[in-house]
């Protein structure tokens, strides 16, 4: 944002250039450059030609007497003819450099002396053509440096505001940061306003179609209004702010916008259909020519300003041809209003269309200032452009806002900047940007926030706001306190820290995969119902927010597979996304997330086929066995794996994880219509635990056990069951009747054929036997042995292999 101080200093008393460009750069608003444009023309005063006479030796050329108010007359040979003995002009003196390069000295031209060089705005480095001297009014003072005399004395700041000071995007907000960091007072232009009889409301009528996207809309109308050029001191400040001056009644829009930050639109109201504005979004297949001469083919969530049968301006971001100011306007609608600034950025960006208005919408103006800037603006047309403005504001705001109101707790002011600042002071400087004091309650300071600053909302923000006035240089230099002790890390990232060293340690990979997938990847797994939606994906295959991870951890596999790829051992630690179905209300995010641990693995067992082993590819118990690494790792109690029927996962190999009744994920071998779908290889097996589910079971506290004092007894135990029967049931069954003295029980051999019985297999199981008290006896250990054979063969039906 470019702010002249010339027009600055208008609201409020300002110290030197480069003391204001510390307090502002200390007070949140970054002074990147320092511009003074009459600085390169240093040494060019203005001057009459009080005589001119042909050179004696030159045809071309001519002897001219300069008064420059010194009472000594200068002679200066020139060479141009466009002047008049009375003209006052710019001299350049001897000694001075000229923006161009050229330094003036003393020379004889053709045999005459000549002290100093009269300037066309070419040479003065003001337009890239001349033809001839730059030609001053008459009453120009003389001697008078000519930056001076050209309103070219200015200083520039070049203010870097961050997107949140929407407020400082304009010569009156930076006026109010200025009079808060001095101690001085803003002077606000007040309006001199006539109206006459005729109201405003006969004349144009405005409907809000769409009052999200558009809250408030405000016009006043002004005629017998005569289009002509700006005044000079209205020009030059368009010009410091970097805007191209255009006709008086565009120009007037653009200085109250840079005056107060609230963009305005001047339209010719003859050109309004009916009288009628209405605010509305666009139809299919509409179009609007633009105040550039594009065509803009419109879509249905852009918002529109129209008549009664077309549209006129894409809203907040440029006007249309149609309804354009030119010199032949007389009658003014001038429009003042308020849009969403989500649907201007939408529009701008879409549009390639970024203007000095959108650039202010898009980051929110003052929707309660609406009618003392089209005062101001009417008030200045009628002064330049002669009009008589008519009597009113036609205003339609559907729903009126409250102004906001935050409480600040004196306390929390201290506790936040370190430093204690008293509570009067804390007053003091937030009055002085504009907030009203409402009173007290409860102890704390009740503050109503000023209209343009959108971004205060909480409490914070008024501390923020007595930080920046203060200076941020003000608060002590200070190291973090120590804490006394160090606080544990929560639960949840523990675990999450586990699992990863966990599967790291068994050999797997952590990936990081987009968040976006295809609806077909989703579909595979069954998961795609309900998925969610990305309004601009970057492309088809990332479309939609994905319900599960497992289908990305494939698409890896694919991508290996198809690059010579021996084997994949991935994980993937991330979130998963489903509609809530109340999202959006107080604030709640649209999906639920779920933070979910899911792995692949594929191929080669170690990694590339070796002559050692050279088919030993993996298979689902090496997926079971990193699920049961990281579930180790954090000690969750009870861990057990059921048959799981499942339409992503082969039957012959799929399994629910429990932790006694909770469920905690499931893992398999993919299922062949799903790897068919994906373009997957066969022998690719999956796990997927949901995160909060374990860290709710999980043990993260190490509790140790005393070692056994007595030997262990080892026992084998073969039993012939019916092939469905899992290892679980069998394995609970001898742990609870061989109970206290069993210890464990694992499988070391699964065999089925002759000549065990169709349909039938026999399992064989290690037996730990140890009591914590004595030497266990063979007689001991014999009779647990045939107590846990009689209950298999009773309750699992199975017979102990002869």
């Amino acid at each position: 944002m470019r702010i002249s101080l010339d027009w600055l200093k208008t609201y409020v008393a300002i110290p030197a250039p480069e003391e204001l460009a510390r307090r502002l750069t200390m007070g949140g608003l970054e002074v990147e450059a320092i511009e003074q444009p009459g600085a390169a023309l240093k040494g060019v005063v203005t001057a009459r030609i009080a005589d001119s006479k042909p050179h004696p030796n030159a045809d071309k050329l001519s002897v001219t007497s300069i008064d420059v108010g010194s009472g000594t007359p200068l002679q200066v040979v020139c060479g141009a003819k466009n002047y008049q003995v009375g003209d006052v002009v710019p001299l350049a003196t001897v000694g001075t450099t000229l923006p161009g390069g050229l330094t003036i000295k003393a020379a004889q031209l053709r045999g005459v002396d000549s002290f100093g060089m009269l300037c066309s705005s070419k040479e003065l480095g003001l337009s890239a053509e001349a033809s001839g001297l730059l030609i001053l009014p008459k009453d120009t003072t003389l001697g008078l440096p000519i930056a001076q005399a050209l309103g070219l004395d200015d200083v520039v700041f070049e203010v870097n505001v961050t997107p949140n000071r929407a407020d400082a995007l304009c010569h009156l907000g930076v006026a109010r940061d200025v009079a808060a960091l001095t101690g001085t007072k803003v002077t606000v232009p007040s309006a001199k306003l006539a109206e006459s009889s005729t109201a405003a409301s006969s004349k144009i009528a405005i409907r809000i179609e769409d009052a999200e996207r558009c809250p408030r809309y405000a016009a006043r109308v002004v005629e017998g209004v005569k289009v002509g050029p700006s005044p000079q001191w209205l020009v030059r400040r368009l010009e410091a702010c970097g805007v191209r001056a255009i006709n008086a009644v565009v120009d007037v829009t653009n200085y109250v916008m840079l005056e107060t930050g609230q963009p305005l639109h001047a339209f010719d109201l003859d050109q309004i259909a009916q009288g009628q504005i209405v605010v509305r979004t666009a139809k299919a297949g509409e179009a609007l020519v633009t105040l550039d001469g594009k065509k803009r083919e419109l879509t249905a969530d852009e918002l529109l300003i129209c008549d009664a049968q077309k549209p006129l301006v894409l809203a907040g971001v440029m006007g249309g041809q149609s309804s354009e100011v030119t010199d032949k306007t007389t009658r003014l609608l001038l429009e003042c209003a308020s849009f969403q600034p989500a649907t201007v950025r939408r529009a701008a960006k879409r549009h390639a269309l970024h203007s000095e208005s959108s650039h202010r919408f898009e980051r929110g103006t003052d929707v309660h200032g609406i009618p003392a800037v089209l005062e101001r603006a009417a008030a200045l047309i009628a002064e330049l452009s002669g009009g008589v403005v008519l009597q009113g504001v036609v205003d339609a705001w559907p729903k009126p806002s409250q102004r906001r109101e935050v409480v600040l707790r004196p306390g929390r002011v201290g506790e936040l900047l370190g430093v204690e600042v008293p509570r009067a002071e804390s007053r003091q400087r937030l009055e002085a940007l504009g907030f009203v004091h409402l009173g007290e309650a409860s102890g704390a300071d009740r503050y109503q926030v000023p209209g343009p600053r959108v971004d205060v909302s909480i409490e914070e923000d008024l501390v923020e706001e007595i930080a920046r006035t203060r200076g941020f240089d003000t608060v002590p230099l200070a190291l973090p306190q120590g804490l006394g002790k160090l606080e544990p890390l929560p639960a949840a990232t523990r675990v999450e820290q586990r699992l990863r060293q966990a599967l790291a340690g068994a050999g797997l990979s952590e990936v990081v995969n987009y968040s976006f997938v295809a609806p077909a990847h989703l579909k595979a797994f069954s998961a795609d119902a309900g998925a969610i939606a990305i309004g601009n994906p970057l492309s088809a295959e990332q479309s939609v927010m994905r319900t599960t991870l497992l289908p990305s951890l494939v698409l890896n596999v694919v991508h290996n597979a198809r690059h010579q790829g021996q084997a994949v051992r991935f994980y993937e630690l991330a979130r998963s996304y489903r509609p809530d179905p109340k999202g959006g209300l107080e604030r709640r995010p649209a999906a639920q997330e779920t933070l979910e641990l899911a792995g692949v693995l594929w191929g080669a067992r170690d990694g590339e086929r070796t002559w050692t082993a050279k088919d030993a590819a993996c298979d689902f118990y090496d997926a079971k066995a990193a699920v049961e690494a990281a579930l180790a790792a954090v000690q969750v109690p009870g861990v057990r794996f059921e048959a799981l029927e499942s339409p992503w996962y082969h039957p012959r190999a799929a399994a629910t994880v429990y932790s006694g009744s909770t469920k905690l994920g499931t893992l398999g071998e993919l299922h062949p219509k799903a790897a068919r779908r994906l373009e997957a290889p066969a022998g690719v097996f999956l796990f997927q635990l949901e995160v909060e589910q374990v860290v709710s079971v999980a043990r993260l506290e190490p509790k140790a056990a005393p070692l056994g004092k007595f030997p262990t007894v080892f026992r084998d135990l073969a039993v012939v069951v019916p092939q469905s029967l899992a290892n679980e049931a069998i394995r609970a069954v001898i742990l609870e009747v061989g109970a206290p003295l069993v210890v464990d029980a694992s499988v070391f051999d699964v065999y089925q054929g002759a000549p065990i019985p169709e349909g039938q297999k026999n399992v064989a199981y290690a037996l730990r036997y140890r009591s914590p008290e004595r030497t266990l006896t063979d007689e001991e250990v014999g009779a647990a042995h045939a107590k846990i054979v009689a209950q298999v063969n009773s309750r699992l039906g199975g017979s102990l292999r002869s």
